[in-house]
């Protein structure tokens, strides 16, 4: 399993705008790539910050979405992100998702 880290900041008062655009139209994207398995979301406290991790089955199907899906992703969410995210990428060792 192969994860993606992405770190964002949140423009001032965005949160709620943020959060429907995430559950509305991403992860119904997410939802069509090969080999996407789970998206969790985590928002600080204060608004400012965010960071969604996604799961992969294997790292060519979140780089092949990193390639072909991501660009469009950004472009939605331009509204509400600041700045350029931060995307990091791991092999998964641990986890009681992880079969």
């Amino acid at each position: 399993m192969f994860a993606r880290n992405v770190s964002l900041h949140l423009k001032p008062n965005s949160v709620g705008e943020f959060s429907r655009m995430i559950e509305k139209e991403i992860i119904p994207l997410l939802r069509k790539q090969k080999g996407f398995q789970d998206e969790i979301m985590f928002i600080a406290s204060g608004g400012l910050e965010a960071v969604g991790i996604s799961l992969w089955d294997e790292q060519e199907n979140a780089k092949a979405y990193d390639r072909k899906t991501y660009p469009e992703v950004m472009k939605a969410l331009a509204n509400v992100v600041e700045g350029t995210p931060q995307v990091q990428t791991y092999e998964v060792s641990n986890s009681t998702f992880h079969k």
